[in-house]
């Protein structure tokens, strides 16, 4: 845990903070792409009013501060001790938010409440082994309720467990984290093996301009 909590300290370095307003001039919203202002919203979550949500890989806290805004009550984790100082800098007095410092697998297989929503965005479920993080999500979320998670699309020919690379300096070797790629007909396959149902997977197009990656969008329902 305290490498990958290093590895992820030196990437959210990397990475600029959230824009105060969107381009609607809005405080907290819902992104679920690489792209500021695009894409769908939070309505991907089926979470109704009061929904319990939980947020694996939080980051700096925008997407779980914008359910907590909207009147649900959002669960944020994350391993980065760096990540989780911004997002309490930011949004630690929001109520029905919380921050919480874990290992994802760690956390979900922790006693606790069923979720009515678990999502990661570009987040924890990416880079964990499906194996065991897609149980162990099902495992945390009531019948009924919902799993949605977004990444990047796998590079053609390269599928299954790949490296990521997190630059850190000349004078040092770049920290590696493990990712889980595979095109959206292997997600519909994995998640039905491991027993949700109306698996709805694929990827967003990007939007005009000159960066052409889309973003691979998952549902499925326990």
């Amino acid at each position: 845990m305290a490498e990958a909590a290093i590895a992820w300290d030196t990437y959210s370095q990397q990475r600029p903070d959230r824009r105060l307003v969107n381009a609607r001039g809005e405080t907290t919203w819902f992104n679920w792409t690489q792209y500021s202002d695009h894409g769908p919203g939070v309505e991907l979550l089926r979470a109704p009013d009061g929904a319990l949500v939980l947020d694996l890989g939080c980051g700096r806290g925008g997407n779980a501060a914008h359910l907590a805004a909207i009147g649900m009550r959002a669960v944020g984790v994350d391993i980065s001790p760096r990540q989780l100082e911004a997002a309490r800098a930011r949004w630690g007095d929001m109520p029905d938010l919380e921050l919480l410092q874990a290992d994802a697998l760690d956390f979900l297989h922790r006693p606790g409440p069923l979720f009515d929503a678990v999502y990661s965005v570009y987040g924890a479920l990416w880079f964990s082994d499906p194996a065991q993080m897609l149980p162990a999500i099902r495992d945390r979320i009531r019948p009924g309720g919902t799993m949605v998670f977004s990444q990047r699309p796998p590079v053609e020919g390269c599928y299954g467990c790949q490296a990521s690379y997190i630059p850190r300096g000349d004078d040092q070797d770049p920290a590696v984290v493990k990712r889980w790629d595979y095109e959206p007909d292997v997600w519909v396959d994995l998640l039905k093996v491991h027993g949700y149902t109306d698996v709805l997977a694929r990827v967003l197009p990007a939007p005009p301009g000159p960066k052409t990656v889309g973003t691979l969008i998952v549902q499925a329902w326990r």
